[in-house]
């Protein structure tokens, strides 16, 4: 076999020496965890997505757990979300004792169908969990309408949404505003934004805010910053059980320099998913992704949908060896050997949908998209050759099909 062309990640962080200089900042003063920087960056990240507080932690499945429980899920409770998405989503909702109850996707967004919600409310749903899965919005307007109705609050789950905006109230306002309760974030590097790894949790509510400071912090009486800062002796206390959730400096100090290019990169991912589409639209079958007329994606993964003759492994195993990375469409939880395990639902009944393991009728679309779907390579620094070069070996793959 000959030597690949390219070799084409599936994604890469857009790095240099701003932020290797940036990380220096902490390092040199002494203040390496929670300090200075990280107040800064949460102080830049609200004002970019145009949110009255942000609060950073350590992930984003530390965020996600934070803004549930201070919604108020409990143990017995249940939580409405999605198993298409990474699972986090599914555990963040077991961490709090509750039960996650499925709802399926609508195939064009691969995101919650607001359609299905309603008949999934029981009397111990305590939350909505949405997705904007691999950065697309979803119907916030539907999803907010419903919870409004049934006093719920709405948690968004914006890992994958820096940068993502929604047209709310005639004009475009970005992800993370919230247009829910809470947004939580994730600074992973697959991405836009990354710190290494991190999280934000964003809201309007100061008492939710400060409730998410505490629990960050082992739920300490006095912050770090305010006893370092002191003129006199103080001795902390510990009101409640809290968390080890914090960001460090050097982390925070990297998402400043981050922030700053975020717009550019949201900018050239757009243009280079607008690319793929006039390179793909040759290749019979393929589905392309959709972006409904009230959103603006980021585009943190561009996925395709293969023709039903086509084998995904197969496929993904071509391009491969073609030196093209690829990934499986978006993964289900209830899938996993882990709920297998776990407790989750996707009816109103308190005994599941009584499928067999990995299978369910319900969630049909949504494991549809999993084995049908593949993620192809997208990043900031993808050039035109080599992204002509993944078109050319998906369509080689179909050709050898």
């Amino acid at each position: 076999m000959s030597e690949p062309v390219f070799h084409v990640p599936v994604t890469r962080p857009w790095m240099d020496e701003r932020e290797a200089e940036a990380a220096c900042r902490p390092l040199l003063t002494g203040w390496v965890t929670q300090g200075p920087e990280v107040a800064a960056f949460e102080r830049k990240f609200a004002e970019y997505v145009g949110a009255a507080h942000a609060c950073a932690v350590a992930n984003c499945t530390a965020a996600l757990h934070l803004a549930l429980l201070v919604v108020g899920v409990r143990p017995g409770d249940e939580v409405i979300t999605v198993s298409h998405s990474f699972i986090a989503t599914a555990n963040s909702i077991r961490y709090c004792g509750a039960t996650p109850v499925f709802v399926d996707i609508q195939p064009e967004t691969f995101n919650i169908d607001p359609a299905l919600i309603e008949a999934a409310i029981t009397e111990r749903t305590r939350a909505i969990l949405c997705v904007h899965q691999v950065g697309m919005p979803c119907d916030l307007a539907a999803i907010s309408a419903i919870a409004r109705r049934y006093r719920l609050p709405v948690v968004e789950d914006a890992a994958c949404a820096s940068g993502s905006e929604i047209f709310w109230n005639g004009r475009w306002e970005r992800i993370g505003r919230p247009h829910g309760d809470i947004a939580c974030f994730s600074f992973h590097p697959r991405k836009l934004l990354t710190t290494g790894d991190g999280g934000m949790l964003t809201t309007n509510d100061p008492n939710l805010d400060g409730q998410f400071r505490r629990w960050r912090q082992h739920s300490m009486s006095v912050s770090d910053t305010v006893r370092h800062g002191a003129r006199e002796v103080m001795f902390e206390s510990y009101l409640e059980l809290g968390y080890n959730y914090r960001m460090t400096d050097i982390q925070a100090a990297v998402g400043r320099e981050q922030l700053k290019r975020l717009p550019e990169i949201v900018a050239r991912r757009r243009e280079l998913a607008q690319r793929y589409c006039q390179l793909l639209a040759g290749i019979p079958g393929l589905g392309l992704p959709l972006e409904p007329e009230w959103a603006r994606t980021n585009w943190q993964s561009f996925i395709v949908r293969l023709p039903p003759h086509c084998n995904q492994r197969q496929v993904m195993q071509h391009m491969l060896d073609a030196g093209v990375s690829t990934r499986r469409g978006i993964m289900c939880a209830h899938r996993e050997p882990a709920y297998r395990k776990e407790t989750w639902s996707c009816s109103r009944g308190p005994d599941g949908c009584g499928c067999a393991p990995g299978m369910c009728d319900r969630l049909a679309e949504s494991e549809r998209a999993q084995d049908t779907c593949i993620i192809l390579p997208l990043y900031h620094q993808l050039t035109e050759a080599e992204q002509e070069y993944v078109v050319e070996q998906l369509g080689g793959a179909f050709r050898l099909r």
